[in-house]
């Protein structure tokens, strides 16, 4: 046989191989490491709490499943978990979390556990603002005696829900005795503690940092300081990786009554109080 019509003929064969490996359906191992590691979304309170330090390993442990975590702010979680980048979602979002699952994104959300936000100031308390039991009142003695605040004013949850409490308020605060610091829940607290001013925190974030700072809790346990986390799952129709049954698992684990019992207690050791408060099985209008 001619070598030019071998060489083709070789050059054929070579073809019709790539056509085929193309053709055929990809290997199945990326579907197999895929089914053993769960992505959960969550925010950078559960993740800088230290409380996923604990949590993650009892269920990897438990389910023989990798946990990859994505830590972002509280609305970018859900909206993530909208996306399908992640299979189970963590977050304290409830008005983005109820759109998503109405809207089919996500499903079952069920209430795992909460913190709360408190009021701090000053001891001599110039607004006379401790024991009052709405914080909106505070804000608004805040505001009429124009005693110094200290906002994050960066965006963050704690500020838009400082935000919110203004807006209930019906004031628009601004002025030399408002103070917007641009800086994450720490470096506010130390703002507030240099220019003796009030400022809104997260329980976690005060308890860390309360020998550092003079300024005691004044505002505390009004329903609208409290911080819910819920869990959902992640529909598969959002996109082709979504490891439905992982997610599953993980939110079964999280609400199982071993685990609550380790949030319940969690933080106790080193601030002498819990920093999450165990809820599963509640609804909304229980708390």
């Amino acid at each position: 046989m001619p070598r030019r019509l071998v060489m083709m003929m070789a050059r054929s064969l070579a073809g019709l191989w790539l056509a085929l490996a193309l053709a055929l359906p990809s290997s199945p191992a990326p579907a197999l490491a895929q089914s053993n590691i769960v992505i959960l979304s969550t925010t950078t309170s559960t993740q800088d709490s230290g409380l996923l330090d604990v949590l993650v390993p009892m269920f990897e442990k438990k389910s023989g499943l990798t946990v990859k975590t994505i830590s972002v702010g509280p609305g970018q979680a859900p909206a993530l978990a909208a996306r399908g980048e992640p299979d189970v979602t963590l977050a304290h979002a409830a008005a983005v979390e109820k759109k998503y699952v109405e809207e089919g994104k996500m499903s079952n959300r069920r209430l795992v556990m909460y913190n709360d936000f408190v009021i701090i100031g000053p001891p001599d308390d110039p607004a006379k603002i401790r024991g009052v039991p709405k914080a909106v009142e505070a804000l608004k003695r805040i505001a009429e005696s124009q005693s110094r605040f200290v906002s994050r004013g960066d965006k963050s949850g704690t500020h838009v829900l400082e935000q919110g409490l203004w807006k209930q308020a019906g004031v628009e605060p601004k002025g030399a005795w408002y103070i917007e610091s641009g800086q994450g829940m720490g470096q506010t607290l130390g703002i507030a503690n240099d220019r003796r001013a009030y400022t809104l925190t997260d329980r976690g974030t005060y308890l860390a940092f309360q020998k550092r700072v003079d300024l005691p809790i004044l505002v505390e346990k009004d329903r609208p300081l409290l911080n819910i986390y819920s869990v959902m799952e992640v529909n598969p129709a959002n996109g082709p990786r979504v490891n439905a049954a992982g997610g599953r698992a993980f939110a079964e684990f999280i609400l199982a009554p071993d685990t609550q019992a380790v949030i319940k207690t969690f933080g106790v050791d080193k601030y002498g109080q819990p920093l999450f408060v165990p809820i599963a099985g509640k609804k909304d209008e229980d708390l």
